[in-house]
C-alpha cells in the first residue's frame, strides 16, 4: 500500500490547512490511519488517529482542539484539518496507515513493523 499526503504549504501564524492522505493500490477503509509530524532534529510526534471500525478519534495532548481528523468515505481520504497554527507546528506531516492498534501508530516510526506511510508534507507556519 502506498499513500500520498497533500496539502501542505506556508501559513501565517493563525491560519488553517487541511492535509490529505490517499491510498494508492488499496483503500484507507481496511486501516487505522494516522498523521504524525517531525520537525528538525526532533523525533516523530503522533497527531491524530483514527479507528473507523471502532468509531474512534485519537488525538495528542498538544493538539487542544486545534485540528480535527476527518474520514472522508466518498474520496477515500483521510483529512487533518488544522486550524490556529503556530510557528512550533512547522514539520513534515506524515500519514501512516496499518492494522496495528491506534496507539501503536501514533508512536510509530518509518521502522515499525505492519504500517504503511505517505511521503510526507512540509508544513511551514511563519510567526
Amino acid at each position: 500500500v502506498q499513500l500520498q499526503a497533500s496539502g501542505g504549504g506556508l501559513v501565517e501564524t493563525g491560519g488553517s490547512l487541511r492535509l490529505s492522505c490517499a491510498a494508492v493500490g488499496s483503500s484507507l477503509g481496511y486501516y487505522k490511519v494516522a498523521w504524525l509530524r517531525q520537525a528538525p532534529g526532533k523525533e516523530f510526534e503522533g497527531i491524530s488517529c483514527i479507528d473507523s471500525f471502532a468509531n474512534s478519534h485519537y488525538y495528542g495532548d498538544f493538539v487542544k482542539g486545534r485540528f480535527t481528523i476527518f474520514s472522508d468515505i466518498a474520496k477515500d481520504t483521510v483529512d487533518l484539518i488544522m486550524s490556529n497554527l503556530k510557528p512550533e507546528d512547522t514539520a513534515v506531516y506524515y500519514c501512516a496507515a496499518g492494522s496495528v492498534p491506534c496507539v501503536t501508530l501514533l508512536s510509530a516510526t518509518h521502522q515499525t513493523d505492519n504500517t504503511y506511510w505517505g511521503q510526507g508534507t512540509q508544513v511551514t507556519v511563519s510567526s
